[in-house]
């Protein structure tokens, strides 16, 4: 293994060196295409740029248009939402993704905890939801378990967007020339429930008429955190008592004390400390409507791994030391006024290692290598039809050695065919998309392959008889390959605290899917509500099968049909409106339902939840209370345990100080105000990790 990462690493600095040629040498692909064209521009005709957040896009009416391609509407994916730089900002308790996004209509969060959490959408987690940048994955380990954090920053990134997965828009390869000299954005905050302290900063500077320097870097560094009343729940900490009282009963005095110890924590969650840092350096060649760029990234994080008190771990803590060297190539050729409008290319290398620590002790190490390619044509809208078609490839290699190596050494490759097409301008608007997948899964010390062909599809249809809304019904058929930890785990995952047992002889997994939806207009305020179901056929799940190994349950992956149903909804108001103040009404809410064909509940879905809040407007102030209520989680499976209800109170004002420049932010924050004990049911550490307390924020962001 030592020989493969260096025999890698000395490789990294030639890597970057092809993608930055790459970068200069490309433009020839696109000299003919634009001998053609009109004279050049940087953004389309009528698109709006807003300087603060680098070179975001927006239509007309200042809607943010999310990246999908040669589409007018994106109606197939009516979820879609988008997070700004502002939301980033007010949100960021933790500095992880899940929780950034927790509280956007159908979205949940792992909060494993607070240096790992990922998104749960709809329900779903680790494999059903990919985590993506600029359209190709984050190339981590991070769905292999939910205690492997995902390798983004939120805070160094351009904006987020949540479809049926989360796309991250970076901002590492520039896409236009800064109007200025050179552009600045920097943020930095602290909070007093975990002593956090975060920076970060990017810079893009003019080097030439048509070529851009980009550096971005951000820090991170939090104590341990601080929560209301007792660490455990009631259920675990009448468990923890009654262990206490058997071990004392047996003479073991010392381990009585430990377990009323660990029962009585109160006040702070041990072994929740994270420091993390970033560094980023990029190239864009703007050449009229083409723009060509390479990146080379470094992401490096340490963080604690709360473990289950009394748990077969003992009195070691332990904790992951993460790292991850990343390069990207991205292009977006002009070709002029045929069949396609443009060709958008991208390509992304990553080379991953972290280390779980036992104490002092090396306990495993994680090593993926991977790289992934996308190529897709964007068609020029002729007539009624519009969209784009592309390939995408994708290969890991993955390995792992030690006390948890639990998923053998194994290689994945995935080819992928797709197309996404829009049909019609008037009332009625027809969407399809299509994808092919071709994946083959090896694990090489197991002498197992398995190919994989899935086909995924959508339909569509839009009404918009009704001014400015948007009535619709989609249909779909989604296939998932299993995934290599599906497939191939067979050992102890303290993570989980089970011993999981893969099955090598899983088939595909597929889904029918039903969604109908209102968006749009109400007056001067806006809306949207989506109803969803899904009809799965061999879903893959977890399941206790009654034995221990290694002092832990034994959980085997196994398959069978489950119906998924929910609701989603989002209504933004302003109840008053003069001109100079505004006060906007905010109401979300989400709900989801999952159960198997055996009548019992699928594990870890989100409760109903519910939000509401207030915010005045002003030039120069932002003042928003808001109220997030989660419902109790009493359908569960045999394995779990119930979820309390509970409710956040949340407060925040926002100070634009320089008259007419809304591109600098102080902002003040509270989050839980009332330091309510709080548990996300689709955590896995949900009974000892509870959700920050009581905590006083503070964030300055500017750009300039």
């Amino acid at each position: 293994m030592i020989n493969r990462k260096n025999r890698l690493a000395s490789s990294h600095l030639t890597l970057a060196a092809v993608l930055c040629a790459a970068t200069i040498a490309a433009p020839a692909l696109a000299e003919t295409a634009q001998a053609e064209q009109q004279p050049a521009t940087s953004t389309p005709a009528g698109a709006k740029i807003e300087d603060d957040v680098h070179n975001r896009q927006t239509d007309e009416t200042g809607n943010i248009i999310v990246s999908a391609s040669g589409l007018k509407e994106l109606d197939l994916l009516a979820g879609t939402s988008v997070l700004e730089i502002g939301d980033i900002q007010r949100d960021m308790v933790t500095g992880q993704i899940g929780d950034l996004l927790s509280k956007v209509p159908g979205v949940s969060a792992t909060s494993f905890a607070p240096g790992a959490s990922r998104p749960v959408l709809r329900g779903q987690q680790g494999e059903r939801v990919r985590v993506l940048v600029d359209g190709i994955g984050t190339s981590d380990v991070s769905n292999t378990s939910a205690d492997h954090a995902t390798t983004i920053d939120p805070i160094t990134v351009e904006r987020i967007e949540v479809l049926r997965g989360v796309n991250v828009i970076d901002k590492r390869i520039p896409t236009r020339m800064p109007d200025e000299a050179f552009h600045l954005d920097a943020l930095g905050g602290i909070d007093s429930a975990t002593n956090m302290r975060t920076s970060a900063a990017s810079l893009d500077v003019g080097v030439s008429s048509n070529l851009v320097l980009h550096v971005d870097g951000s820090w991170r560094k939090s104590g341990d955190i601080e929560i209301g009343r007792f660490q455990v729940s009631n259920a675990l900490r009448a468990d923890l008592l009654a262990d206490a009282t058997a071990a004392e009963e047996d003479g073991a005095f010392e381990e009585a004390t430990e377990l009323r110890g660990a029962a009585d924590q109160r006040g702070s969650v041990p072994n929740t400390a994270m420091e993390s840092w970033t560094l980023n350096g990029g190239l864009g060649l703007i050449l009229g409507d083409s723009t060509f760029g390479a990146s080379i990234g470094y992401y490096d994080t340490n963080y604690g791994v709360p473990t289950r008190p009394g748990g077969a771990e003992g009195d070691a803590f332990v904790t992951i030391g993460l790292e991850q060297f990343r390069a990207d190539f991205k292009g977006d050729i002009a070709l002029g006024e045929g069949a396609f409008e443009r060709l958008k290319l991208r390509v992304g290398y990553s080379d991953y290692t972290h280390t779980e620590f036992e104490g002092a002790d090396i306990g495993t190490t994680f090593d993926s290598t991977s790289i992934e390619a996308r190529a897709e044509l964007v068609q020029n809208a002729q007539g009624l039809l519009r969209g784009s078609t592309g390939v995408q490839f994708m290969h890991r290699d993955f390995f792992a050695q030690g006390e948890e190596a639990y998923v053998p050494p194994n290689l994945t490759d995935q080819l992928a065919v797709f197309t996404l097409q829009e049909l019609g301008t008037g009332p009625f608007q027809i969407e399809a998309a299509a994808r092919g997948e071709f994946t083959n899964v090896e694990a090489q010390t197991l002498g197992i392959k398995r190919n994989f062909d899935t086909f995924s599809g959508a339909l569509g249809v839009v009404y918009e008889g009704v001014e400015g809304v948007r009535i619709g019904l989609n249909g779909s058929r989604a296939e998932r390959a299993p995934s290599a930890e599906e497939l191939f785990a067979d050992g102890p995952h303290i993570a989980t605290q089970a011993f999981e047992i893969g099955n090598p002889d899983l088939k595909t997994e597929s889904a029918w899917g039903l969604e109908a939806y209102a968006r749009g207009n109400i007056g001067a305020g806006t809306f949207s509500l989506t109803a969803f179901r899904q009809w799965f056929n061999d879903y893959i799940f977890l399941n206790e099968t009654g034995e221990e190994e290694d002092d832990l349950p034994v959980f085997e992956y196994l398959q069978q049909n489950a119906d998924f149903y929910g609701i989603e909804a989002d209504l933004s108001y302003p109840v008053i409106d003069t001109g100079e103040v505004r006060l906007l009404t905010d109401l979300r809410a989400s709900y989801v339902r999952a159960e198997l064909a055996d009548d019992t509940a699928v594990p870890r879905i989100p409760p109903l939840s519910l939000l509401g809040a207030l915010e005045a407007q002003t030039t120069a102030f932002d003042v928003r209370g808001e109220v997030q209520w989660f419902d109790n989680q009493n359908r569960v499976t045999t394995f779990e345990t119930p979820t309390d209800s509970f409710t956040l109170v949340n407060a925040l004002i926002a100070w634009r100080p320089l008259a007419g420049n809304k591109n600098v932010t102080v902002q003040i924050a509270a989050d839980n105000i009332f330091d309510v004990v709080g548990r996300r049911h689709a955590s896995f550490t949900k009974e000892f990790v509870p959700l920050v307390g009581r905590n006083f924020r503070a964030s300055v962001r500017l750009s300039f």
